[in-house]
This record gives structure tokens, sequence and C-alpha cells, in this order.
């Protein structure tokens, strides 16, 4: 049975060499896009194809390029362009295990990141196929170190995603510095309106092909949407998590602020999470991506435009940790999961700005997702609090204390005080209180009774006790005040010498009189001194 599917893709016009190269990575028949396309593409027409990621669109691009790659000539004959360096990278990989079976067949993957020198020194042998990026691309078309004067082959692969992240003018000028006469493949989930005038500008008479994705790619996915608050979203994140145990996941957050948020939240947590978007370097992008594939870290969160076209093996779930904006970023998103046959799972959290979203969503793939309640806030099957519980229980223990401490000093409970464990704290302190334990802050019975009181009352001051700021009475009897009252001013004068008073004697420079001097007369030897010197000159 299996031969017989094998040679399905005899029938399509792939070489046994090929063949057999897709029989030892698991591949035994074509899909529907790859009966489609693969025919057309050898025929050497251009080919429009709207399909949805999962259905098998890039060996429906790569085996009829290879059919029709020359191994004995030296030149680029072959362009693949695609919007990010993952998928690239992820295109690259599967062409390298189809080119093993194949002789003298050389492939290069050109994206930002890659050391220049390193790329150049390839670029000076032989390459028949090169996959890159706009912007590395056109730096290296400006450089004069690639040459695609005799490119016959041209792919835009993902070419919504390529326009909608802005790269329509490096498009165009890449589409420049090729042959006018060439074969132009252009691969799409959807089909919008700058999609189609790209078509119309650049391919001739191209063959559309079209493939009714979105059921076949979501069968194998179970869909559930759990009800959730956004303060709480981070709780039940991590409830599911607990409960469902996925070997890999993937969570999807709207930018790349959140996704990084998030990630430091679950690795604070001890989650094995790492996170991808287009603010990592190059390399810590392939890091992440090798540890994730090698299952070294359990979670990827990520965007979507860093996770567009992500094939991993062994993905389990995905988490709509932010809804996504339309039906078919959410179908690109949940087709992580359930590939290749294998079962998958999509969690969608939902708060309640986001049912109308979870509407259009629902009519566009028409079916009613599964609804999940949760109790919001609680781990699922964590036996023992994480870092982040015990963490805000002991912030939530010191406000409460705070809270009393305030109550028992206005004489009224906060209103922290007044709910729960508070008001029971309370009521221990009064007993304590009446049976003579410790307190903060004495009562006025103490006062009363002589205790110590920060502050002396009047009695006390009239006893004779210290006072920082010495009244009236104290000043005329000759006590040093630092601004003098007129009756001390009509007794002795205001100068540089102290009254009657034994204490040292006070500068006049520190006490002004002019406030309370007569017009035309002045209180201070100083100003005189300074007339009369002037009178000696």
């Amino acid at each position: 049975m299996e031969m017989a599917k094998l040679a399905d893709f005899w029938r399509l016009g792939i070489r046994k060499e090929l063949i057999h190269a897709l029989q030892e990575n698991g591949i035994t028949e074509p899909t529907p896009i790859q009966e489609q396309a693969i025919p057309v593409v050898l025929e050497g027409k251009d080919v429009i194809s709207q399909a949805q990621t999962g259905t098998g669109k890039t060996l429906a691009f790569i085996l009829p390029i290879l059919e029709k790659v020359d191994p004995e000539a030296a030149h680029v004959q072959a362009l693949i362009l695609t919007p990010t360096r993952e998928l690239a990278l992820q295109i690259t990989a599967e062409v390298k295990k189809l080119v093993a079976m194949l002789d003298d067949v050389h492939v290069l993957a050109v994206y930002g990141g890659q050391d220049v020198n390193q790329q150049l020194r390839k670029l000076a042998g032989k390459i028949q196929v090169v996959i890159a990026t706009p912007g590395r691309l056109l730096d290296h078309l400006r450089r004069g170190t690639i040459d695609l004067s005799q490119v016959s082959m041209f792919v835009l692969d993902e070419a919504d995603q390529m326009l909608h992240m802005g790269f329509l003018p490096e498009v165009e000028d890449i589409m420049a510095k090729t042959p006018f006469e060439k074969q132009i493949m252009l691969f799409s989930a959807t089909m919008s309106e700058q999609v189609q005038s790209l078509a119309k500008r650049f391919m001739q008479k191209p063959e559309n092909i079209k493939v009714q994705g979105k059921r076949i790619t979501l069968d194998d996915i179970r869909q559930i949407v759990v009800e959730t608050t956004d303060r709480a979203k981070q709780a039940t994140l991590c409830s599911l998590l607990d409960e469902e145990r996925p070997f890999l996941a993937v969570i999807f957050c709207r930018t790349k602020r959140r996704a990084s948020k998030l990630n430091a939240a679950l690795q604070g947590l001890d989650y094995m999470s790492d996170e991808l978007h287009g603010d990592l370097s190059q390399a810590k992008r392939e890091d992440v991506m090798k540890r994730f594939r090698e299952a070294r870290i359990q979670y990827l969160v990520a965007t979507d435009v860093a996770a567009r076209g992500l094939d991993v093996e062994g993905v389990t779930h995905v988490f709509n940790y932010d809804i996504p904006e339309d039906v078919d970023s959410y179908i690109h998103r949940i087709g992580r999961t359930g590939r290749a046959k294998e079962k998958g799972t999509a969690f969608t959290l939902v708060a309640g700005k986001d049912w109308g979203q979870l509407r259009e969503i629902e009519e566009g793939i028409n079916l009613s997702l599964e609804r999940r309640e949760m109790d919001r806030g609680e781990p699922g099957d964590q036996k023992k609090q994480t870092r982040q519980q015990r963490s805000e229980a002991d912030r939530s223990g010191k406000d409460e204390r705070r809270g009393d401490k305030q109550g028992r000093g206005k004489g009224k409970p906060s209103e922290r005080s007044k709910q729960g464990s508070g008001e029971r704290r309370r009521d221990g302190e009064g007993r304590q209180q009446k049976s003579g334990g410790f307190e903060r802050k004495p009562k006025e019975r103490d006062r009363a009774a002589g205790g110590f009181d920060r502050k002396p009352k009047e009695r006390d001051r009239a006893a004779g006790g210290f006072d920082r700021k010495p009244k009236d009475s104290n000043r005329a009897a000759g006590g040093t005040g630092r601004k003098p009252k007129e009756g001390n001013r009509a007794a002795s004068g205001f100068d540089r010498k102290s009254s009657g008073s034994s204490k040292k004697p006070v500068p006049a420079q520190r006490s002004s009189a002019r406030p309370n001097a007569k017009p035309g007369k002045r209180t201070s030897s100083a100003p005189a001194n300074r007339t009369s010197r002037k009178k000696s000159r």
C-alpha cells in the first residue's frame, strides 16, 4: 500500500531519487496542494496558490524546482523569497534533506544576522538555489556579490505576510534584478488586494490553485475557549500548563513586549520557556529554535510574525494568550500543532472585551468552539505554591499589618482591618492592652501617670520643663529669643551687646529691626559706621 502511495509522486513527475528521499523523511503520499501544483509548476506556468500552513505547500514548489534545476550550471537558477529568517531556515532544512540524494545541487540560505564574509565565500562557489529574506538579499545585490540575471524560477512564499510587513518596495527592487522571462510562483494563505495587485503586475496568465484547507487543517486539533480576565490571564495560563502538561507548546502574544514580559514571568515560576520575536538577534533566535526543536525548552512564547511558518515536530499544544486579530491569524497559530496527522490541542484565553472577536473566528471557521470553565487564579494540579503566589501572599500580609497599624493610630480600623483576619487581630491587641501588654503608642492614662511622652504638655512647660521654643514670658525675663520683642528693645536697645542677661551676646546680624524701625532712622550701628568712613575719605 505504501509503495502504491509513493507511486503517486512518480505519476506527478518526481524522479525516484527524490521519492526515496521523501520516503526516508516519512513522506509517503502527496497532499492535495502538491497533487495540483506540482504538474503545473513542472510545465513552467506561473502559479498562484492559496493554501493554509500545514497543507504541504512547501514541497509543492521545492519538488518541481529540484526536478528542473540543472546540476551542471553554476549560476543561481531558483530564488525563494520568504518574509522571515525562521521560514528561510525551515525551507533550507527541507531542501537539504532532499538534495542529499541528488548529485551536485547546492543550496544557500541568505538572511540577516549571518557572517557576511562567510556568505561571500559560499556565494563564490557553485550555488543553484537561493532561499533569502528581502533585506539581506538586497544588501548583496547592492554590493554586487550575488547575480540573479539568470534566475528562471522565482517563488514568493507567504506573500500576504511579506506585503503585510511592508516588503513591497524590496520585492519590486528584487524583481527588477531578475529576467523578465521567468516562472513566478506565488504562495499565500490569504488572497488580499495587495497580493492580487502584485500578481497582476508581474505574472503572466497564472494558474490559480486554491485548497480549502481550513477544516482539513483543523480536523486533528481540539479547540477550547477558556474565559478569564486580563488580571487573571497569567494565572489561568499557568493552571492550564499544569493540567495539560504539554510535551511542546507555542504560546502566542500580540506584541513583542507582551511576549517578553510573559516569558520572564514563566521563567520566574520555573517553567522551561523562552521567547521568539523580532527584537532578538539572529544568533539568539537560532539558539532558541534549536533548543525548542531538541525539547530543551518546553514552552515557546512567540509573536505571530516570528512564528509564521514555524514547523516543529512534537508540538502538542498551542495557547492563544492574546486572541488573534482575525480568522486567518487564528488558523495560522493553531496550525503549529496537529500536523502530519498527529493530534493537537489549542486553547484560546478570552477576556470580556474579546467575545466579539471570538464570534468572528467561530463564524469564519464555521465551528462553535468548546468552552471550559476554570477557577481563575488557582493553579490546576500544583501541590506547592508558586513563587509568585508566595510573594503576593507576603505582600498582602504586609499590607494588612500596615493597615492595622494605621487603624490603631487613628482610633478606627482601616478598610483592610475591617475584613477577614484584620478584625480579629485588633481584638487580640485590645486584650493585650487591658492586661498590661506592650503598646507601641501609650494611651492618655499613661501620660497622666508620668509615662514617657515625646511632646510635653502645657502643664510640664509651666513647671519648668524643657521647651525648644521659649515663651514670651521667658524672653521678658531675659531669656534668649532669637527675634527680640519690642519690650526688650525699649529696655536696652538692640545692638551687638546683649541685654542684661548673663547669656552670651547674640550677634546683631542675626536679627533685623527693619520691620519695626521708624522711617528715616537707623536702628543698627553698622550703617552709621559706613557713613562715617565715607566722610573720613
